[in-house]
């Protein structure tokens, strides 16, 4: 198969690599599900990891992108971004073929290190493959349709990320039910599915199209401090670094907390998740659409504290002694989540594509990649340090209402281990909100109101940001009610 760029595409290709990147997407999709979220907090602690093996996992992913300056140095060196994307995804695919087949040859080799050494190999090669993959694909993909296409990726993505996930929580939550002794090989051979469908995804891949781009050939360590000297950029990298940090404290262990303090089995967790994914799923494409006419930055604005109120949430979670009213509140908050997540993914890696120059993308992308992996790292690290910090603390506030014959207890707020870390995330969420005022982005609309809206409360602002989309877009269709009768 010939890799090299070309400078003729023609626009069948264009769309022909267009249909081929969202079946690697798909594919992707089904790895990094049968390999991550609860199948892997669940196979790890089977395999008896802490709280602090918990963090590591959790931040090896992020971790491997300060190795991305690898990924500048090969397409500097080939010009072929194309090539170092296949090559290093081929790569990445394999270490899973290896976690589920080694121990099933050789059961004493299977343990939780032996689990986190191929697993890093496997964040490695794909966080060298994701920024060449990001640059190539910034060049593919019009601009003006960037927001609605990666929308409609990630719905279909996330549509088979619910089916594929809900069959194997059912099937492991049977096999754990019925014969215990199986369930970490289920756990392999669903690494071995999932390196099969990886690998398959990196020569779908290998079919698209690559426009020819060259970067420049001053020096290497030059090169990297340019996004640096960007005065706006280097905004919106302080903005993800403080939002990573804040969201990975607390991200890594909601899935622990239901395990382990709510005792939810690994079919109801998923069934939650899945919840979750599906309002993502309906929401992309609105997003995507309003993300296109208006602006990221703004989307962000309406999305972020969305999410922030979701984490809050999950403080009050447990604290009622029915379970059913715990279980309504998880379902509200996955909710929420799914809408929030969807706005708040698709518009940061899209603002970094946009705000990121033609020429030195790769650059760009791959030093804020850098960057936000070290904060993204040391913060499940920090999160699991403070969950074993509060497991021996209680903070309870209660409200009691005495009466000559009976006496009620409503508990407003009970934090231990878990739930303070819930509330340490959304305070730090909160504050770094706050930084995204100070990115600007081309064509963004209602930049004074978005300001005024995020200094209000969370609630307040929620409130109107719904109510000013609407009138954002009840004034264009007015506009252009007006243009076509004046045109007329």
């Amino acid at each position: 198969m010939n890799l090299r760029p070309r400078t003729d595409i023609t626009e069948p290709e264009r769309a022909r690599g267009m249909k081929l990147i969202i079946g690697d997407g798909l594919a992707a999709e089904a790895m990094i599900t049968l390999t991550g979220g609860a199948f892997l907090v669940a196979m790890a602690l089977l395999m008896g990891a802490n709280n602090l093996q918990i963090g590591l996992l959790s931040g090896l992913p992020t971790f491997t992108n300060v190795f991305q300056l690898i990924s500048i140095w090969l397409v500097r060196r080939s010009n072929n971004r194309r090539l170092v994307t296949v090559l290093c995804s081929l790569l990445a695919r394999i270490p899973l073929l290896l976690i589920g087949a080694i121990p099933l040859l050789f059961p004493q080799t299977g343990n939780i290190n032996f689990l986190i050494f191929f697993l890093f190999f496997f964040y490695f090669f794909g966080s060298i493959a994701g920024p060449s993959w990001n640059a190539w694909i910034k060049d593919l993909i019009p601009e003006q349709i960037m927001g609605s296409y990666f929308a409609k990726r990630s719905s279909y993505t996330q549509g088979l990320n619910v089916i594929l996930s809900l069959a194997a929580a059912f099937g492991v939550d049977y096999i754990r039910r019925y014969y215990p002794a199986y369930e970490l090989t289920t756990y392999y051979c669903m690494f071995i599915a999932a390196g099969v469908a990886g690998i398959a995804g990196a020569f779908i891949l290998a079919g698209a199209a690559e426009p020819q781009s060259y970067m420049d050939k001053e020096n290497f360590f030059r090169l990297l401090t340019r996004p640096l000297k960007d005065k706006n950029f280097l905004r919106l990298l302080v903005f993800n670094s403080a939002w990573v940090f804040a969201l990975n404290i607390a991200t890594p262990f909601f899935t622990v907390f239901m395990m382990q303090g709510m005792h939810l089995s690994l079919s109801v967790i998923t069934i939650l998740l899945m919840v979750s994914q599906l309002t993502g799923v309906f929401t992309f494409r609105m997003w995507g659409v309003f993300a296109d006419r208006y602006s990221n930055k703004t989307i962000l604005a309406i999305s972020g504290p969305l999410y922030i109120a979701c984490v809050v949430g999950w403080c009050f979670v447990g604290i009622y002694s029915e379970m059913y009213a715990n279980m309504i509140l998880l379902v509200l908050i996955h909710i929420f989540t799914g809408i929030a997540n969807a706005g708040i993914n698709l518009s940061i890696t899209n603002i970094g594509l946009k705000l990121a120059p033609v020429k030195d993308a790769v650059v760009y992308l791959s030093t804020r990649n850098i960057i936000t992996a070290v904060f993204s790292a040391l913060a499940p690290l920090a999160g699991g340090y403070l969950a074993d910090f509060f497991s021996s603390r209680h903070l309870q506030v209660d409200a009691i209402f005495t009466g000559p014959h009976t006496t009620k207890t409503l508990h407003l707020v009970a934090l231990h281990q878990w739930n303070f870390l819930f509330l340490i995330s959304a305070i730090l969420l909160l504050m770094s909100l706050e930084l995204l005022l100070l990115v600007a982005e081309k064509g963004e609309v209602g930049k004074n109101i978005v300001v005024r809206i995020m200094r209000s409360s969370i609630k307040n602002n929620l409130k109107d940001y719904f109510l000013i989309g609407n009138l954002i877009t009840w004034h264009e269709h007015f506009r252009g009610f007006l243009l076509r009768r004046k045109s007329g």
